[in-house]
């Protein structure tokens, strides 16, 4: 058995027609999710054909499936129809918001196709899923491309990872979640147990002041020192975690900080970072002012 070669097979959704993806190898017990569903033969022509044919009836079948949840009045929402390789069985599915008494319906379907009816309610996801399409990253939906299950998604992975808590851009086709807010929580988590919170107390060697922002990927925090409001970028290997009960960080003799941003009172934007820097521009002012006063003097 080769890799590209057509096989049937049994899933847990009965004997169907797949293609070998992978050529026969070892898996390790601990590796297996579920039993593993047996080979039952290679695929002859006539099972393609048949497959062929069965595919062709599937966009009839939905919409006459339609018809009759209309003409019954059923709350649910027809998501697509599909038949196995033979044809033994049918299955359609749907999303509601609720449970559905369809006992009527699949008696209707059965007479109408005169095969082995099927209804399955799946969710917003397993539509997504069905459905196939690009997520706003570009590429194809991971639900349609690899994901077998779907993990739980939670806003506080939102708000673990600093991401806007927009609906919108954190949703993702279906309307849920986006489904890759799992795949690099627990990085995050891990990396912010050692990072001061925002609006905690540390201390740089420029002085003290207010964690105003934390950049978990590079590792610094914007600190705004509190004699000056300056805005400071410090890395947080260069802070001490608090010791005692005062609850400050300190910074590490040798640490280093980058000017990030001025809030200076009357002037935002503009003052002097260090004493060094506030010196330099008193001292051009007065030169500043010698000038003027010797322009006067010659007029």
């Amino acid at each position: 058995m080769n890799v590209g070669d057509y096989v049937v097979l049994e899933t847990s959704r009965g004997v169907e027609v797949g293609r070998v993806a992978l050529p026969p190898h070892e898996v390790e017990e601990s590796d297996l999710t579920e039993a593993l569903k047996p080979v039952v033969r290679r695929a002859t022509a006539a099972d393609l054909l048949l497959q062929q044919h069965y595919r062709g009836q599937e966009s009839a079948a939905y919409e006459r499936c339609k018809q009759e949840i209309e003409r019954h009045q059923l709350p649910m929402k027809l998501v697509g129809a599909e038949y196995n390789y033979d044809g033994s069985r049918l299955t359609f599915f749907f999303t509601s918001e609720s449970r559905v008494d369809f006992r009527e319906l699949v008696k209707e379907l059965a007479s109408i196709f005169k095969t082995r009816i099927e209804l399955r309610q799946v969710g917003a996801r397993d539509e997504a899923k069905y459905y196939g399409g690009l997520g706003r990253c570009g590429r194809p939906l991971c639900c349609a491309a690899f994901l077998g299950e779907f993990a739980s998604v939670s806003i506080r992975m939102a708000k673990d990872q600093d991401l806007p808590l927009n609906p919108m851009k954190i949703s993702g086709c279906c309307g849920r979640l986006l489904c890759c807010l799992g795949y690099e929580n627990e990085l995050y988590c891990e990396l912010k147990r050692g990072l001061p919170r925002v609006g905690e107390t540390v201390t740089t060697h420029l002085g003290e002041g207010t964690v105003e922002a934390v950049n978990v990927l590079k590792g610094t925090v914007v600190v705004e020192l509190a004699s000056s409001r300056t805005r400071v970028d410090v890395l947080v290997e260069q802070l001490v975690p608090p010791h005692g009960g005062d609850g400050k960080w300190e910074a590490t003799a040798g640490a280093s900080t980058r000017r990030v941003e001025t809030m200076q009172p009357g002037a935002p934007g503009t003052a002097a970072q260090t004493d060094s820097d506030r010196k330099a521009i008193r001292a051009r002012d007065r030169d500043l002012d010698k000038g003027r006063d010797k322009d006067k003097g010659r007029r």
